[in-house]
């Protein structure tokens, strides 16, 4: 009899643009080493590689040891720049407006929008942890047309009817939410329980 072949990994891909914030796509990479049916693929812009030395003190060397597998911005050809490479879904964390712009216009001009694109035409997940505030309408407009085409825009909006104590607890939370969207929630993930009620319970 033939032996069962293993189970294939699930394949993300993490991109980390050149918006401020790069502490999410880190805690993503970190968290999902966690599982061991997912293999990590990750890329990260120019400006990205800025913002992690800025923000995190995170050389390239470092960066990029943080996945299973790396390739630079730069490189197009790389695998997961095409259809044939079976990925389950990417998140861009974070993801500048420069990013999204591109990916709304279907402008593959570097590893993270083609990969993007990809994601898109594929039918595959696709997370973009947008960072910008104020929005104008450019911006607006532009994370319409994602959603449109199957995307999902997810800004890290902290919440805090958990209670967070640290700044630590409010990335995990929105880390554990783009987790819940592909499909592996962490077990100690804070939920929402409902709201107690407020007032004694009425007496017949």
């Amino acid at each position: 009899m033939n032996p069962t072949p293993a189970s294939p990994k699930q394949r993300i891909v993490v991109a980390i643009s050149g918006a401020s914030g790069a502490v999410y796509g880190v805690r993503l990479l970190q968290v999902l080493r966690d599982f061991a049916e997912v293999q990590t693929h990750l890329t990260i812009s120019e400006a990205g590689f800025v913002n992690l030395q800025q923000e995190l003190d995170i050389g390239r060397s470092q960066a990029s040891a943080l996945a299973d597998a790396f390739y630079p911005a730069q490189d197009v050809g790389a695998a997961i720049a095409s259809g044939s490479f079976l990925c389950d879904a990417m998140v861009v964390a974070p993801c500048s407006m420069r990013s999204l712009a591109a990916i709304a216009h279907g402008l593959s001009d570097n590893l993270i929008t083609r990969t993007a694109d990809v994601m898109l035409k594929e039918r595959r997940r696709l997370v973009l942890m947008a960072r910008e505030t104020p929005l104008n309408l450019a911006h607006l407009r532009n994370m319409i047309s994602v959603t449109e085409m199957g995307g999902i825009i997810f800004p890290p909006v902290p919440s805090f009817y958990h209670r967070p104590q640290s700044l630590a607890e409010m990335i995990d939370h929105s880390v554990s939410r783009v987790l819940d969207l592909l499909g592996l929630p962490p077990p100690q993930a804070p939920r929402w329980g409902g709201v107690a009620a407020a007032s004694p319970t009425p007496q017949d």
